[in-house]
């Protein structure tokens, strides 16, 4: 059977060339197929390594041939041979047998032989695509080399440059220039940082949204996915310096112009590499229109914005708290940091400190009440920053203190300051001493209960994190070497009392590990409240939909409580503030007083306003020299790369956008604002719905770091990288020696053999399956690389399929059916169908993981397991009108499941749809095009759909007995139906029955039997349930160890006995009212198939039992 398979296999070839659209250039015509060269068996035979539908062999794929390999050690080495010798011996020993056996013995050995050299090939050498750049790619024959198995490289080259030459990705409008009938489908992409390469957290959103504009856009909607670049603010200029001072130069010796220039020249860079990692997935967009969040347009866009809101009040100047790096010298946003939990006394690394400073402690000391000689005790997890307090806060309850409020407490360092001591419902009774410290300028609580009690606003450090003139004798320490300075200081005066350990959360720089200061800064702020309260309302009516339900719900709470928001970053890359500070002659420049600011398109109209404003005084203006923040300006992101603020037709025709797809970690500082700058700024909500998708992790559920050595670059899993070369980016990252060996040691445990080529396809189609809209995934190369085989069972189910089509095929106009069906046809056409139908639904309802998984389903379960093996029978033996209905239904199955997978696997999907014959008129040039199938009623057969399963079911269950007795042909079968229509179905699908399976039924003396649902069941046999529907029967009496058949058979039925007590706890359980009337009709199934396979097990037994004596 097995050289028949590989017979027919070797007879294929496919006349690619005469399979396109008339006019449309391609690759050589091959001409009637020729017969097949040993050169093309061989390949074959290698081929089959690779799952090959019809011959499945286990092993490596072909295309890992070129994977590094491990080098062997002396060990290893002398292992392999002695085992060499061992095989030498046996290999000596066959030899002599086989110089005895007969002439049809030398001859099947000889045939293994040439088989076992077939298989080792010799690596092909590196693929060059020889299509022009931009040009249709040139399809070559299967009986090339690089064609005879699936290699990614092979397949994906060759056919982006040609989609984007040819406007494909551009929207297609319908009459008058306006969006078409079925309406549009608009993304702005989720620009990147420009701060070096994709990882597998640009990789997922960019496969999520492709999928989606390639579906929308092969269902005939206007299409628009706009591409572009996040200019990163503090990211950018922190590596930029970074890498200058490796060349020792600081951004101060270039100045601010010198500085703005080589930090373009490195975005001009960074930003190709970043969009050819994206062509390099397949992501169709539209480059004709690519953005960047510091080009011309977006600048006009920013200054627009902050000139608009400052002139209506809501962006104003203001001395407030801000979240201050020390080390990168400016205030961060609260997406920056990140909170670390300690569980108590804690050594951490700080930048700028030699040894590691202790966190994790609360310290007791006591202040002095002046005037007197008792004490007040504080606590404190920052002791440095008492230097800067300004008063003592107690609880209003707190007998211990109550007689103390009005009075003062002594500085013990600063001379003559004193604290005022009050009460404030801040101060928990319970808490702590009951006694607070309040350093107003360096605590938002603090700073709130300064407010309060109008406290004194002392800040103590510099900018650079050092101890200022206001600290007395300890100005100029760093902070942290000042904390310890403090508390020796304390123990000398006495006032020390002791110190504990402190479960605590320390605010820490995402981008130079620094831990954050609160420090006192005149800032740009923006009012959020109102423009909060619209983007609640927008989602509550409905405007916009939130997706999952769980991100909705923190939107809401996160608006509610919003807070002003710090617009303003002391940076030099970004946005500057256009904002100019009015210095009048003669007065002090004071850069805090908010009147003598002036905000203005250009300096020409700052100069205008701040004449009228200040008439008849001499000025200069000077531009603020900090920057936005970079959520600000980019909170304009979906109507400025729409020409915001000019009326421009894409403004017209595709604003609003569709779909925002993002993760849910920027929901609240990108996502938010962009809705609320949206509505207030374009009267529209800037996007219809939010989709978050889920955080991306390593294979050990750890969040990706370089430091860790767990982030992947996509390129590397599309393909293949080795360990070594792994290693070796790790040198360029900037890692410490510690960081270094963690990182090399998780590549080394993770990836031992380096990342085999996994292919675009197979990277894209595993990420969206990972989506299920629920946790967090966990990043696995072995299941990426399982998705490659998926893509090879594609490959090679095509090349079969074209294979049987006769060259002169002609496939129906539409994909109907031909009247002529078989019922393994119609089932797969109903599979067909129903499958087109699930995916739609679950794209629809944003349920990725479900249209993958149907998708899957439908190509390796239905189309290659089963139909095409059921067909390999009607195509060699069936008559011309069963032939022709068998192609035609191939035809359809095929071209069905490629433009199906196309969303998931856009390579793959147009190198094999290139090659399917044409259906009358139909001059589409690329599947990027093609019509995505729809559900068809017409195809839609649940009858044949139930009458083939049961025949699938009873040839399983017949191979799983011959199989679990060892009967390998001339098997004695009985299938007794348990219906009427059961019964017809099983004598009509006999054939079929009989050549699903296989071997046990080859041979003159087998026989299968239909029994009457009346029948007693047959003697001298074994039984297996066929769900509730029948039972097969396979003869044994005289073939079995009968005892070991009983231990067998109690084992199966304690199994299926513990289905039926489950299933009965499924359906009279508390959750039974609850579940969706779909899935209670499949817990029923379940429970009446476990029911009727202890039945079967329970009178299968009775028989085995009776053997012993018949």
């Amino acid at each position: 059977m097995r050289r028949l398979l590989i017979r027919r296999f070797a007879t294929m070839a496919l006349n690619a060339a005469s399979h396109n659209p008339p006019g449309v250039k391609t690759g050589p015509v091959s001409g009637q197929p020729p017969s097949a060269s040993p050169e093309t068996t061989s390949a074959l035979l290698g081929a089959s390594k690779e799952d090959v539908v019809g011959q499945h062999q286990g092993g490596q794929d072909r295309g890992d041939k070129d994977v590094h390999t491990k080098v062997k050690s002396a060990k290893e080495l002398e292992k392999e041979r002695k085992r060499a010798e061992k095989q030498k011996k046996f290999e000596e020993k066959q030899a002599k047998t086989a110089a005895n056996s007969t002439a049809t013995g030398d001859s099947r050995s000889r045939e293994k032989k040439s088989k076992q050299e077939s298989l080792r090939e010799q690596p092909l050498p590196e693929y060059i695509e020889p299509t022009p750049l931009g040009e249709k790619k040139i399809l070559q024959s299967f009986d090339d080399p690089f064609h005879k198995a699936y290699i990614p490289k092979v397949v994906e080259s060759g056919w982006y440059a040609w989609w984007e030459k040819s406007g494909f990705f551009q929207p297609e409008l319908g009459a008058n220039e306006k969006v078409k009938k079925e309406g549009s489908f608009i993304i702005p992409e989720p620009p990147p940082n420009v701060t070096g390469v994709l990882h597998m957290g640009h990789a997922l959103p960019n496969a999520l949204q492709d999928t989606l504009i390639r579906w929308s856009r092969m269902r005939g909607l206007t299409t628009l996915w706009v591409p572009g670049c996040d200019h990163a603010s503090i990211s950018t200029q922190t590596v930029v310096e970074k890498m200058l001072r490796r060349k020792g130069i600081s951004r101060h010796d270039l100045g601010r112009k010198g500085f703005i220039e080589k930090v373009f020249e490195w975005k001009d860079e960074k930003q190709q590499n970043i969009n050819n990692a994206i062509r390099r997935m397949g992501g169709s967009l539209d480059w004709t229109r690519e953005r960047f969040t510091m080009d011309e347009g977006h600048k006009i866009a920013t200054a627009e914005l902050f000139v608009r809101l400052h002139e209506e009040g809501l962006i104003y100047r203001a001395n407030r708290l801000v979240n201050w790096c020390t080390a990168l010298n400016t205030g961060i946003s609260n997406l920056e940091l990140d909170n670390k939990e300690l569980e108590g006394r804690t050594l951490l690394s700080v930048p700028g400190y030699d040894k590691k400073v202790e966190f994790g402690v609360m310290t007791h000391f006591n202040y002095q009440v002046d005037g007197s000689d008792e004490m007040i005790e504080i606590a404190t997890t920052r002791p440095e920053t008492m230097l800067g307090d300004t008063g003592i806060a107690v609880c209003p309850t707190e007998a211990r203190w109550k007689h103390l409020i009005g009075k003062n407490a002594r500085h013990p360092f600063v001379k003559d300051r004193l604290l005022p001591i009050f009460a404030d419902e801040h101060v928990k009774e319970g808490f702590g001493t009951g006694a607070m410290k309040v350093t107003p300028a360096h605590d938002q609580a603090d700073y709130d209960i300064g407010k309060r009690h109008n406290l004194q606003f002392i800040n103590i450090f510099t900018d650079d994190g050092l101890i200022n003139h206001n600290a007395g004798e300890f100005e100029g320490l760093k902070r942290y070497d000042a904390r310890y300075k403090v508390i020796g200081a304390l123990k000398e005066k006495g006032l020390y009392v002791k110190a504990e350990n402190n479960p605590m959360i320390i605010p820490v720089c995402q981008k130079s590990g620094d831990i954050i200061e609160y420090l006192l800064k005149p800032q740009w702020w923006m009012d959020m409240r109102s423009m909060a309260d619209a983007a609640i309302k927008a989602v509550q009516n409905g405007d916009i939909k939130i997706r999952p339900e769980s991100a909705e719900r923190e939107y809401f709470r996160w608006l509610k409580d919003i807070q002003p928001w710090c617009i303003s970053r002391q940076l030099w890359w970004g946005h500057q503030v256009p904002a100019y500070f009015v210095n009048i002659e003669g007065q002090s420049k004071d850069l805090s007083d908010s009147e003598r600011w002036i905000a203005g398109r250009s300096k020409e109209e700052a100069e205008e306003k701040a004449k009228i404003k200040f008439s008849g005084k001499p000025f200069k203006l000077e531009q603020d020299e900090d920057v936005l923040d970079t959520w600000f300006t980019s909170g304009m992101w979906p109507f400025s790369i729409m020409g915001w603020p000019k009326k421009t037709p894409d403004m017209e025709l595709f604003y609003p956008t569709t779909l925002l797809e993002t993760g849910w970690d920027i929901l609240f500082f990108w996502v938010a604002r962009m809705i609320m700058l949206g509505i207030k700024l374009t009267g529209k909500v800037p996007f219809r719905e939010v989709y978050c998708h889920s955080l991306i992790r390593d294979s050990e559920g750890r969040k990706m770091s370089k430091s860790l050595g767990n982030v992947i670059d996509p390129l590397d899993v599309m393909e293949g990288i080795t360990l070594q070369k792994l290693y070796d980016k790790l040198l360029v990252g900037n890692l410490d020696p510690k960081e270094l060996a963690t990182a090399a040691k998780f590549q080394q445990s993770s990836f031992p053999d380096g990342i085999p080529e996994c292919g675009a396809d197979a990277l894209r189609f595993s990420l969206i399956n990972y989506t299920t809209g629920g946790g967090d995934i966990n990043f696995d190369i072995k299941v990426m690389h399982g998705y490659r085989r998926f893509c090879n069972k594609i490959y090679q189910a095509t090349k079969y399929v074209l294979g049987k089509l006769p060259s002169n095929f002609t496939p129906l106009p539409t994909a109907t059916k031909t009247g002529n069906e078989s019922l393994s046809e119609l089932w797969v056409l109903h599979k067909l169908t129903t499958a087109a139908g699930k995916i739609n639904e679950a794209l629809a309802g944003r349920e990725f993981s479900e249209a993958t998984s149907a998708s899957y389903q439908y190509w390796y379960t239905n189309l290659c397991d089963v139909y095409i093996e059921n067909s390999k029978s009607i195509i060699q033996d069936g008559t011309p009108e069963e032939q022709h209905s068998a192609q035609q239904t191939l035809y359809t199955a095929l071209e069905g499941g490629l433009t199906m997978i196309h969303p998931f696997m856009p390579f793959l999907t147009e190198e094999l749809w290139q090659r399917l014959p044409r259906r009358p008129g139909d001059d589409c040039p690329s599947i990027v095009k093609a019509p995505y199938p729809q559900y068809n009623k017409m195809l839609d057969d649940p009858a044949s759909e139930e009458a083939y399963e049961l025949v699938l079911a009873v040839s399983k269950g017949i191979r799983s007995l011959a199989a679990e007795y060892d009967i390998k042909e001339s098997a004695t079968v009985h299938i007794k139906p348990k219906s009427s229509k059961t019964t017809q179905t099983c004598q009509a699908q006999l054939p079929s029955i009989k050549s699903l399976c296989g071997k046990p039924t080859y041979g003159s003396s087998s026989t299968i039997t239909i029994l009457h649902p009346s029948d007693d069941d047959p003697k001298g046999c074994v039984a297996q349930a066929v769900g509730a529907s029948a039972a097969v029967f396979l003869h044994v009496k005289g073939e079995i160890d009968i005892d070991l058949e009983l231990q067998k058979a109690k084992r199966r039925l304690a199994k299926a006995s513990q289905t039926v007590a489950k299933q009965r706890t499924i359906l009279q359980g508390e959750g039974w009212v609850k579940m969706k009337e779909e899935v209670q009709k499949l817990e029923r199934k379940k429970m009446e198939d476990a029911v009727s396979e202890v039945q079967v097990i329970e009178r299968s037994m009775q028989q085995i039992e009776r053997l012993k004596i018949e």
